[in-house]
């Protein structure tokens, strides 16, 4: 909490031009630190997150509404036009958040999480290769739902015995493998549909692959001393290849509306949530052949919309402009990523430009991984595991997430190096007025 309070710090005396009219507490806009007292919030009464979540965005907008003016206007005009703006987003993400839980069930029922100890090794490498295994699946999934993968298999490979730090490397390898493919995470999505090359963001797997190798590594033994692997247990388990088939229909659903609405209809794109209504399409055709576990939704459906109530709280902050882009800001990007919602950091950043964005795409992936609520992924997985809801616990566990975020990002500097691309958007040409040339 104190490096993140460190780092906006640094962002607001770096950056040119905050919003105007925000009043300031020690160069810092107010806003912020209603924000920053928010996440303080979370992290001390972690057993009561909903409500101060819910509470903080409460605060910020009637903060705003009485004393600055949304971006889009003041009082309720302006709100209307904010959400207005935000809310295919937050659609989006709340039905694939509830839709994952249902998912993450079907997998479990499946009974391939508990085959899977026969084919892993039986000391602290299982785990290590459960981790690869949701890299892997990242790659091309939503993160969300290969860590809510990841979370299931876990539940039953350890006896529901899951250790926090090994939570966290599980967020943390759905992260990093999403970092490099544009299919893998939304930011890299973002990328893609404004027009950056896939092959831009690629080289953000030699930072991953170093990321993931350290917390698996170190995930792993925690995991193995906490609670090993089962080896002989379900040894003669048959799997249920209908709700492996639920599974697939609901994962190919998502992808294959995400790929085709951004390759042939990306101009609607952002008028509706088409990748969550699609996931609960594929939910309610498969009701026939299995039922689905509503009963996981009430407790899912609280930790969504605590999520939600930090994705509106950054995005009501005003940050009109990122530092100059350079590989240092990227790696400062990358702690606050870890409190602060990574789309509107990498809408800014597309706008502006001059990033190298495979190494952007690295540390706002990647970076959220340091705090549970820092990502959709630790959200999700939270969801199944509530004892993660804890800022100092995984912080204590999860420390190889940092260690890992640092030595990926070196790496990945000393081998590829920092090659920014310029605003690959060729400005509107404007007249030559007086005010143009002062300016």
């Amino acid at each position: 909490m104190f490096r993140f309070l460190l780092v906006m710090g640094l962002l607001v005396s770096n950056t040119p031009a905050w919003a105007s009219t925000s009043p300031e507490v020690a160069g810092i806009p107010v806003d912020f630190i209603l924000f920053a007292m928010t996440l303080l919030g979370v992290a001390i009464f972690h057993h009561h997150t909903l409500y101060v979540g819910l509470t903080g965005a409460t605060t910020i907008i009637l903060y705003k509404w009485i004393f600055t003016g949304f971006k889009h206007g003041t009082g309720l005009t302006g709100l209307g036009l904010h959400f207005a703006h935000e809310w295919v987003t937050l659609a989006n993400l709340f039905c694939l958040l509830m839709g994952f839980a249902i998912l993450s069930r079907h997998f479990e029922k499946s009974r391939v999480p508990a085959v899977l100890p026969k084919y892993l090794p039986n000391d602290w490498k299982g785990g290590f290769v459960l981790l690869i295994m949701v890299f892997v699946l990242s790659s091309f999934l939503d993160n969300i739902a290969a860590a809510m993968i990841g979370g299931a298999m876990a539940h039953q490979l350890f006896k529901a015995r899951v250790h926090i730090g090994y939570l966290a490397g599980i967020v943390a390898a759905s992260n990093a493998g999403g970092s490099g493919s544009v299919v893998g995470d939304t930011t890299t999505t973002m990328m893609w549909i404004d027009g950056v090359s896939p092959l831009d963001v690629v080289h953000a797997y030699v930072a991953a692959i170093v990321a993931v190798l350290i917390v698996g590594v170190i995930a792993a033994k925690q995991q193995h001393a906490y609670s090993p692997i089962q080896k002989h247990a379900h040894a003669h388990t048959h799997i249920d290849w209908q709700s492996v088939g639920i599974v697939l229909l609901m994962l190919v659903a998502a992808i294959a509306t995400n790929i085709f609405i951004n390759l042939k209809f990306s101009s609607i794109a952002d008028h509706f949530p088409f990748i969550g209504v699609a996931v609960w399409i594929a939910i309610l055709v498969s009701v026939s052949i299995r039922r689905p576990d509503w009963e996981v939704l009430p407790e899912t459906f609280k930790g969504s919309v605590f999520l939600l109530s930090l994705v509106t709280c950054a995005s009501l902050m005003p940050v009109e402009e990122l530092p100059l882009a350079s590989w240092y800001s990227a790696f400062g990007l990358g702690f606050v990523s870890a409190v602060f919602d990574n789309i509107p950091l990498t809408a800014l950043a597309l706008k502006q430009g001059g990033y190298d964005w495979g190494v952007l795409a690295y540390a706002v992936g990647f970076g959220g991984s340091m705090i549970w609520f820092g990502s959709s992924a630790g959200v999700a997985l939270s969801n199944m595991y509530p004892e993660a809801k804890s800022v100092w616990q995984w912080l204590k566990y999860g420390w190889h997430v940092m260690l890992a975020y640092i030595l990926g990002f070196t790496v990945m500097l000393l081998v590829v190096g920092w090659h920014p691309h310029p605003p690959h958007h060729a400005p509107s040409p404007q007249p030559a007025t007086e005010q143009n040339l002062h300016h």
